[in-house]
């Protein structure tokens, strides 16, 4: 099945807690010298045009980074990630970067970047946009492939050193299942890399399901921060998402400590919340 399309979603509050922690991410990371290799197991197209019907059917980002875009607080974390979607545009918020393409504006000369987007389209889409906006379009592999089975092909990676985002749309259920399977792999090949699990709320009961398995993987060092825009629900409709990060920065927690209960007074309804959590010591 392959009838998700990000394009209708861009830009909305589970967009702003991921690439919040992408950013995090990948600025500590790129602090050291060596090269970093990034893999994007469910890329999309890159960017995404908020002006389009898919984007106006939903208008989803009105929810999540226009009410940032004028952000006047003290936290640093949502001040760069509002900076880094506003160098984007000119001035008026008019498209949104996806992880692709953040990512891309983070990395550096050698650092590869590994792109995964099995959506024929779309696939198409990623691979024009990065060849028109890319900064280093020489190190830019897109790949119309299954991102778990191409994520596990890379590892470990020839830089030693790897950032990975496991974003899949969950669009059946299997996917949450598949992630543990995958991470658990990819943990097998390559313990030292960091690894970033999006996820939805849908489900309550799957997400608990999800946490389990990766706590009784046996992978150490795992970290969760989640942004709920309303509280949990039996109806149909994401409530929720976050971030599972295993080998996290040593700031992330803090970070997130801070600007989670922000994002939750500037994003979310009266019953709100947010969590922060040490899943797995180290």
């Amino acid at each position: 099945m392959l009838s998700y399309r990000h394009s209708f979603h861009a830009g909305n509050p589970a967009d702003v807690i991921k690439h919040l922690v992408l950013i995090e991410t990948l600025s500590y990371l790129t602090k050291k010298d060596k090269p970093l290799e990034y893999i994007d197991t469910h890329s999309g197209v890159g960017i995404y045009r908020l002006e389009t019907a898919e984007a106006q059917k939903t208008q989803e980002y009105l929810d999540g980074i226009a009410k940032l875009w004028q952000y006047q607080g003290d936290h640093n974390a949502i001040a760069n990630y509002v900076a880094k979607v506003k160098q984007f545009n000119q001035g008026e918020l008019e498209v949104y970067p996806g992880s692709p393409m953040v990512a891309d504006s983070l990395l550096r000369d050698d650092d590869k970047r590994w792109l995964f987007e099995l959506h024929p389209k779309d696939s198409e889409s990623l691979k024009n946009n990065m060849v028109e906006l890319s900064t280093r379009r020489k190190q830019t592999f897109v790949r119309k492939e299954n991102g778990f089975q191409g994520l596990l092909g890379l590892l470990p990676p020839k830089a030693k050193r790897g950032c990975v985002l496991i974003d899949p749309p969950y669009e059946i259920k299997s996917d949450y299942e598949q992630v543990v399977k995958t991470v658990k792999k990819a943990y097998e090949k390559f313990n030292s890399g960091t690894i970033m699990i999006w996820y939805p709320v849908v489900s309550r009961e799957r997400i608990d399901i999800m946490e389990a398995g990766l706590i009784n993987s046996g992978i150490r060092n795992i970290q969760l921060f989640e942004l709920a825009t309303s509280a949990d629900s039996e109806e149909l409709g994401m409530t929720a998402s976050g971030m599972i990060v295993i080998n996290p920065p040593w700031t992330l927690k803090q970070t997130m400590d801070e600007c989670l209960p922000e994002l939750v007074s500037l994003l979310a309804d009266d019953d709100g919340f947010y969590r922060s959590e040490q899943l797995v010591e180290e």
